[in-house]
């Protein structure tokens, strides 16, 4: 009697995948709208023009990105993205509601509603900052650019500074250089290439 030899075929592994590749290009496309209302590209009263960009195109792609990493395991990822999910949904809402009275809020509360919303999320951003210490420097520059920016815009709203508005503005377009970078060295490693440097962690 001759044995029967059972030949498995070789299992190949899933490429692991990188939910970045999508979070990271829409929240550029959405910072950069937001950096060009903020620094006066638009008109004061247009405040609502990146909506188009940010409701469609960047909070969805922020939600992508954190079911996707969630799915994967990546938790912090997830979180990340998700937090990101929030604020962008959030931001859109908080523009829609004011432009057509969804809320029942006065225009003289706006402002008070504008700030409620930024150190909301001046506190929430400023955590998750700190959360990035143990990641590369990238991450935590990146975090601490938002930070800033919120905080120009904070002030600039509550004092009715358009200087520091404008300055918030500018910030935007540095944190959104920054995830520039980290979007070219995803999709580096992403085609066979070399990630871009991230350098080390503020701690280890």
């Amino acid at each position: 009697m001759t044995a029967a030899v059972a030949t498995e075929a070789p299992v190949r592994s899933a490429p692991a995948g990188d939910p970045a590749l999508i979070g990271v290009p829409t929240f550029i496309v959405g910072a950069t709208a937001l950096g060009l209302v903020l620094t006066g590209y638009v008109p004061a009263g247009a405040v609502g023009a990146s909506i188009a960009i940010i409701l469609p195109a960047t909070g969805l792609g922020q939600l992508v990105a954190a079911v996707w990493a969630a799915a994967l395991g990546q938790n912090a990822v997830a979180a990340v993205f998700g937090v990101f999910t929030g604020f962008w949904f959030s931001y859109a809402a908080l523009v829609l509601g004011l432009i057509h009275g969804w809320f029942g809020i006065s225009g003289d509360a706006a402002v008070a509603t504008q700030g409620l919303f930024l150190i909301a999320w001046l506190v929430t951003i400023g955590l998750l900052t700190l959360a990035t210490l143990r990641l590369p420097a990238a991450f935590t520059l990146l975090f601490a650019l938002i930070d800033i920016a919120l905080a120009l815009v904070l002030y600039g709203t509550v004092s009715a500074s358009t200087a520091a508005t404008s300055a918030g503005g500018y910030v935007v377009f540095a944190f959104t250089a920054v995830g520039v970078y980290l979007f070219a060295g995803a999709m580096f490693a992403a085609t066979g290439g070399r990630p871009l440097p991230l350098g080390r962690p503020v701690l280890n």
